[in-house]
């Protein structure tokens, strides 16, 4: 999609501080992120929090720890807790224009109407029974104690748009039912401050998930009853389990806490969560610049995204591979290792999470039990083995040299090698860690002592 010059875009990710973000989250926030960033705009994060009994503190700031640890760092934010004057004053200005009409059945009667439509092959659809109600009526209900919940009156039309992500589209609003928008208790539900904090804020482009179609028809009827004109929105498909469930905020393993507890690289989350079920080949990425370039909403399929935990830890092993010292500099300091180029390098393709990097640190600076099965090779390798100082070729030169005294070739030259140097009968190539153990220690181990 090309921009027009003088278009900055406002995106918007609206979370419910009701729980943790897990992965199918970070799709609408890393689509809606990537977007701001590839057309120079800004990102607005949204508590989405009217819902006081369920919206807790401690969610909302996991929510910008999770977001913080995906690299998204939002331009401003805002609370819907905090703004209720301004859903008051839309409100009202739907009442006054007849659009808001309040209601006064029971839950359980409106369970027991829908029951009979659908009984009756019709669809379960609000009857609009309130908006015949007499005053009389309507006060009998009051001195009933009763309360109403307002319902937003539909226009029976289609409205249609010209999707970022699905193209033309289209929503006949005849077949919906009035939206509820205000509760019993004067509580909003999402709709109506969405929209209004879409409006108040300028929200340019609303990037969500494919099950809010219907609510943007919705929405958009709201908008127009409100003055506004529309944003431009984009519906991309859901992230699911490879087995084509849902993902939950309740799918704990699943939580960015909990792929971040346990070692997972957030560019690996970033780069998975928004290329999976596009047209473009999943793949590590080095930094959110390189997958700014990647990340196209016209790019993204119709199809279901299914999302695996296996490819998951594969992705982010290769992601970890490539990582430039730079951007694990401040994890390694965490860790207690050294903040070292050479010792990056030698180790970084033998891990699958940053923190096994700690192993190969202890097999540098010692103690190892050295693994000696034939002596009189170790012994035979200890001659050989050049003076300091080491480089990049000293593993070369002295295997062979060890090769042509013994004859041994192969594994049985390699295998005895790093089983002394290391204890191991594997991990990073020995031509880079041989430098690093340095000659002194090497010595000590071929002649199998702890070192």
């Amino acid at each position: 999609m090309t921009l027009s010059a003088a278009i900055r875009p406002l995106v918007r990710f609206a979370p419910s501080p009701t729980g943790y973000l897990h992965i199918g989250n970070a799709r609408p926030a890393l689509f809606n992120w990537l977007f701001a960033r590839r057309h120079g705009g800004r990102f607005l994060l949204r508590y989405d929090d009217t819902d006081i009994a369920r919206s807790k503190a401690e969610y909302a700031e996991a929510i910008a720890e999770d977001l913080g640890w995906l690299g998204i760092v939002p331009d401003q934010v805002i609370r819907q807790s905090e703004r209720l004057a301004i859903y008051d004053a839309a409100a009202e200005r739907l009442r006054g224009a007849g659009r808001l009409y309040p209601c006064y059945e029971t839950a359980d009667e409106l369970d027991r109407r829908r029951k009979r439509q659908l009984a009756r092959g019709l669809p379960p659809i609000y009857d609009r029974a309130a908006l015949k109600l007499t005053d009389e009526q309507k006060a009998a209900f009051a001195a009933e104690g009763r309360k109403p919940h307002w319902r937003f009156l539909l226009e029976a039309r289609e409205v249609a748009w010209d999707d970022l992500v699905r193209g033309a589209s289209h929503v006949d609003c005849a077949s919906l039912s009035d939206p509820v928008l205000v509760r019993e208790d004067g509580s909003y539900l999402y709709t109506l401050p969405s929209v209004v904090d879409d409006i108040e804020t300028g929200v340019t482009h609303v990037i969500r998930g494919e099950d809010h179609v219907t609510n943007t028809a919705v929405q958009a009827q709201i908008f127009e009853a409100l003055g506004a004109s529309l944003p431009v929105f984009g519906h991309h498909n859901l992230l699911t389990t490879a087995s084509g469930e849902g993902l939950s905020k309740r799918l704990g393993h699943l939580s960015l806490r909990g792929l971040r507890e346990t070692g997972v690289e957030a560019l690996a989350v970033a780069a998975l969560a928004t290329l999976v079920g596009t047209s473009d080949a999943v793949r590590p990425v080095a930094s959110l610049d390189e997958l700014t370039g990647l990340v196209e909403l016209a790019h993204v399929s119709r199809a279901p995204a299914k999302f695996d935990e296996h490819e998951l830890e594969t992705l982010s092993a290769r992601t970890l591979h490539q990582l430039p010292l730079a951007a694990v500099s401040e994890r390694l300091a965490a860790l207690g290792l050294p903040v070292d180029e050479a010792f990056w390098q030698a180790v970084r393709g033998n891990l699958a999470k940053l923190d096994e990097a700690a192993q190969w640190w202890r097999v540098v600076q010692g103690p190892v039990t050295p693994v000696i099965a034939d002596p009189g090779f170790a012994a035979t390798a200890a001659e050989l083995l050049p003076a300091e100082p080491f480089d990049a070729t000293t593993w070369k030169s002295w295997t062979q040299a060890v090769s042509a005294a013994t004859g041994a070739k192969g594994k049985a030259l390699f295998m005895p090698l790093r089983q002394a140097l290391t204890g191991l009968d594997h991990g990073p190539e020995l031509a880079a860690l041989l430098p690093l153990i340095g000659r002194e220690k090497a010595l000590k181990r071929l002649a199998d002592q702890s070192a």
